[in-house]
């Protein structure tokens, strides 16, 4: 019946209302005599056109019913491995009592993990399981990506229904909608010409991922009518697959009116060593650096630029340095940075980037010019100067004379193989401990090669016997959980008894550490049982 047309107010009603607005003294209810009698005559004759009114009331048309759901042509869980997301889905922050003490795995921690291994293996989700993975991404955005994906189709027919679900829409690639393929340019170009700002993200995306110079024609013809933030997010699609044919159009984008954009341009331009701007800048970098042969031994000098001048504010350098910073110290910095460092080599004499790194700088330029080609080789991604600037692990100092963070080392190491950075920061732990690494081992590959893991263990079984805390390893050891191999879980056997205090041990700490190992114990094999799940090996859910 709420689906009705309401009929039109009749006299009567209208009566009705307005005498129980003024008062039944003032003024009397149609069909009724005046008096005490009044008010209730008048309750008595609007419940009686209330049932009159509902009753007249005309049925209104029927909604669409809603398309039915898509499919998902994925093939289904293994039975145990659905379970297992049953569970891992129930458990809520701080549902677990006590924080992080106690010997149960951590099963929020583990969810993003186990949606990373049914990804890599291509399942779909159950439907029954859908709600509570739409609300658990919908709750923690870091999994959202990761939920979405493995949630398939059928999540986002459920978002158009449920607006808490909405931001599915938003996530997703496209929304939902079915990108064109290669093939199809009139649905390419419509949805190019036609599509939400998200829509053409993802289908500009999905075209530099299969054909980087059809991507960017087609970024070329609206170019000029796109607004600014546009451009922007645009232009950074240009990152995959970058090349040389990019160079004309990101030139061109170096004049755009935007600084954001012209910023973009020119970071990309830096990262392909044979452009123009490239060379421009190593002329312009290669003028403030020179070796100075008169010393005893070989010294770089340094002569930062005095100005910054048009040509250099075209090519992406910016005027104005931050608070606290100076000028000439600023405009050194991002000229460095930009410049290809493959030219170093030329310009200093023939040396090797160790052999550069490893020269003293004259006039404490040292720390400026090392975190330059820092970050040059990170945006480069050259690992032979990211390996000079780290130096050994066990250097002094805990880095190599270029490292002049840990934020930076870390960036450094990206550029490695996988297994170089494993040993390097393997190699970084033995030497200096836990106390600075955790920043360094959220760079590795997961699961950790076995040397890092090695290291990691015995470093903790070293601050264990030491006596203090664990509560200052707790960020270590929650990265262990989710990070070391598996297979590790049986060396930690020995480490799960309570051990013997020293005298300067601090008071309980023995057992704090037995309880903090057989959490990691019981993770590391309720991971090797989540993988066997999904592997659909016939083994249930153990106990969590």
């Amino acid at each position: 019946m709420n689906a009705g047309s309401s009929l039109p107010p009749s006299p009567v009603w209208e009566d009705l209302v307005t005498a129980a607005l003024l008062g039944t003294d003032r003024r009397t209810p149609p069909g009724t005599a005046p008096g005490r009698s009044a008010p209730s005559a008048l309750l008595d004759a609007a419940a009686a056109q209330t049932v009159r009114r509902r009753a007249g009331l005309c049925p209104g048309p029927a909604a669409p019913r809603p398309r039915p759901a898509p499919e998902d042509p994925r093939p289904p869980l293994p039975p145990a491995a659905a379970r297992r997301l049953a569970l891992l889905l129930a458990d809520r922050p701080g549902t677990a009592q006590g924080g992080r003490r106690g010997t149960a795995p951590d099963l929020v921690e583990l969810l993003p993990q186990w949606l990373a291994a049914v990804n890599g293996r291509g399942f779909a989700a159950p439907p029954e399981s859908l709600p509570a993975l739409l609300d658990a991404a919908r709750a923690r955005t870091d999994l959202r990506p990761a939920a979405l994906r493995f949630a398939g189709p059928r999540a986002l027919w459920l978002a158009r229904l449920n607006p808490d679900w909405r931001f599915a829409l938003r996530a997703s690639t496209g929304g939902g909608l079915a990108l064109p393929g290669p093939e199809e340019t009139r649905r390419v170009e419509q949805l190019w010409q036609e599509g939400l700002f998200a829509e053409r993200v993802s289908l500009l995306a999905a075209i530099r991922a299969r054909d980087p110079d059809a991507a960017r024609e087609l970024l070329e013809a609206t170019w000029p009518t796109e607004r600014a933030e546009d451009r922007l997010m645009f232009l950074d699609s240009l990152r995959t697959g970058l090349g040389p044919r990019d160079e004309p159009f990101l030139e061109q984008a170096l004049a755009d009116r935007s600084r954001n954009v012209r910023a973009t341009a020119a970071e990309l331009l830096s990262a392909l060593p044979q452009s123009a701007l490239a060379a421009r800048m190593a002329v312009r970098a290669g003028a403030c650096v020179a070796v100075d042969h008169t010393l005893d031994t070989p010294t770089l000098l340094v002569e930062a630029p005095h100005e910054c001048d048009a040509a250099m504010e075209r090519d992406g350098v910016s005027p104005h340095p931050p608070s606290g910073r100076g000028e000439r110290s600023w405009w050194l910095g991002q000229l460095v940075e930009a410049a290809p460092l493959t030219g170093w080599s030329a310009r200093l004499g023939g040396r090797t980037p160790e052999q550069i790194v490893a020269m003293p700088v004259a006039d404490d330029w040292l720390g400026e010019l090392h975190a330059a080609w820092c970050r040059a080789a990170v945006r480069q991604r050259d690992a032979d100067w990211s390996r000079a600037l780290l130096g050994p692990p066990s250097a002094p100092g805990a880095g190599g004379p270029g490292a002049v963070s840990l934020a930076e080392r870390a960036k450094l190491l990206g550029t490695l193989t996988a297994r170089e950075r494993a040993e390097w920061v393997a190699g970084f732990i033995a030497a200096h401990g836990l106390s600075e690494a955790f920043q360094l081992l959220g760079v590795c590959s997961v699961p950790w090669a076995a040397p890092l893991g090695t290291a990691v263990v015995d470093a903790l079984n070293i601050a264990r016997d030491a006596g203090s805390y664990p509560w200052s390893f707790s960020g270590v050891m929650g990265l262990a959980e989710r990070c070391l191999d598996p297979s590790e879980a049986a060396r930690l056997d020995a480490l799960l008894a309570v051990p013997d205090e020293p005298e300067d041990a601090s008071p309980g700490a023995g057992g704090y550490w037995a309880e903090a190992f057989q959490r990691l114990c019981r993770t590391l094999r309720l991971r090797a049982a989540m993988t066997a799940e999904l592997e659909n090996r016939d083994c249930g859910p153990g106990g969590a």
